[in-house]
């Protein structure tokens, strides 16, 4: 009696960063996934790739490969210009949701994912079932996540580029207020705070509040602390409360914690088949 062979679910990696390099081997490793297609900004980072009939060198191109899901790890602009043209054809795993704080790029993926899901990963966002839980009853008051980082694990844009240089010996809070505004701001640091104002889709990025502190003495962590506040009075300080600190293993320079990289694979695993709409996982 002959069973018939699961058919291997086809994903493709735009971006060739640390994070890309990991998903590409490992699902390469796994027996239920196929690679259908790699690109990177820069074609030369993909000299020491051997398999060369898997790099697209256009992304206009990525229809022709047939891809169930296609994983951005590269930059917030690729969903700009690419995230409602990629679900036309295929579910779209988001790497970079700091891009979802443009509210008119969120409403417009929300309608292209009319035909495919449109996934977040949860990356290094600790308790996000049970945070969108209480979103989803509107028991959640207040969300606040707290990220703190040796100052060159920053990639920053505008005022908070020169605010950074002002680090010396002590930690330096560099922002604290509404994740929608930082978002910009720190585009490449983010992400986890992104994740949590769509989980706590009731507060959303305007009330969710996030706040980045460079500390030069952290040298082997990035601490992303997440406090929820939910049923009860906040003003009274009877509400109920949860704070959780996260303690992720990284180099000095690392944008992204080493933890990381296998929760995001992990992601990809549960980011297929779940239907139109947006879905956290």
């Amino acid at each position: 009696m002959s069973s018939l062979k699961k058919k291997k679910i086809r994903i493709g990696i735009v971006g060739y960063g640390h994070l890309g390099k990991y998903l590409v081997q490992t699902i390469q490793d796994d027996d239920r996934l196929e690679l259908a297609f790699i690109w990177n900004r820069t074609q030369e980072a993909l000299d020491d790739f051997t398999k060369k009939e898997l790099i697209l060198e256009g992304l206009n191109d990525f229809p022709q490969r047939q891809a169930d899901l296609i994983v951005e790890v590269a930059h917030p602009k690729i969903t700009h210009e690419w995230g409602p043209k990629f679900l036309q054809n295929a579910d779209y795993m988001i790497g970079s949701p700091t891009a979802l704080s443009d509210q008119t790029l969120e409403t417009s993926l929300r309608n292209a994912s009319d035909k495919h899901g449109l996934y977040i990963p949860s990356g290094a966002f600790w308790g996000g079932e049970d945070i969108k839980k209480m979103a989803d009853r509107g028991t959640l008051q207040a969300l606040k996540v707290t990220m703190t980082k040796h100052p060159s694990s920053f990639k920053l844009e505008g005022d908070l580029k020169k605010k950074i240089e002002e680090v010396s010996e002590e930690p330096l809070v560099l922002y604290d207020g509404p994740v929608r505004d930082l978002c910009p701001l720190a585009p490449n640091n983010v992400n986890t705070m992104a994740a949590a104002a769509l989980a706590a889709h009731n507060l959303g990025f305007d009330k969710v509040q996030g706040s980045i502190i460079a500390d030069p003495k952290l040298e082997n962590w990035h601490i992303v602390e997440v406090e929820t506040w939910g049923p009860g009075s906040v003003e009274n300080n009877t509400a109920f409360h949860v704070k959780t600190v996260r303690k992720n293993p990284a180099k000095v320079g690392a944008v992204t914690g080493s933890a990381t990289y296998a929760s995001f694979f992990s992601s990809i695993l549960g980011a297929h088949g779940k239907g139109p709409g947006l879905h956290l996982c």
